[in-house]
């Protein structure tokens, strides 16, 4: 009798935890270099208008944006951190949003460190490999809390 009790509380669970999922929003995790980062710089043509249905969660603190790490923002670049510019995921994006149906929302998590090998986002080799990294890059692993696989997982889960 217990086991069942068990089985069933666990159905339970994982029922409520699948149903409070929202299956119009639509996740991405975004990683990599340079070019996932975003060219430096954001010309007036790609800061909008973004449709409202294509968001961003902001993985670190966008001071000047008034964004803050782990909330949801419109996906105006940059999408990956201050500084950074237009990569792949913003029109990425905004090409899902202009096909899907208008019920769909789609979201883009985006930790990137320029120049960075994938050992970066290995985690059981990241602190090795920044601890080799330049200084201008060590400002970038900083800016994710030291560990930019952690960051992506943490934020992956706040999203949920």
């Amino acid at each position: 009798m217990k086991t069942v009790f068990f089985v069933l509380a666990a159905l339970l669970f994982l029922n409520v935890n699948a149903s409070a999922q929202d299956k119009n929003f639509y996740l991405f995790l975004a990683f990599g270099q340079s070019n996932m980062e975003g060219f430096p710089g954001v010309e007036d043509q790609d800061k909008g208008p973004v449709d409202p249905r294509f968001q961003m969660m902001a993985a670190v603190d966008f001071p000047n944006q008034q964004r803050q790490r782990g909330h949801w923002y419109t996906a105006v670049p940059p999408l990956s951190r201050p500084g950074a510019g237009i990569g792949p995921s913003d029109y990425f994006g905004r090409t899902l949003v202009a096909h899907l149906p208008a019920n769909i929302k789609v979201g883009i998590i985006n930790v990137s460190v320029a120049g960075c090998k994938i050992e970066m986002f290995d985690k059981e080799h990241y602190t090795s490999y920044a601890e080799t990294a330049p200084p201008w890059m060590k400002g970038i692993i900083a800016a994710y809390g030291g560990d930019p696989y952690q960051r992506l997982v943490d934020m992956a889960k706040l999203a949920q």
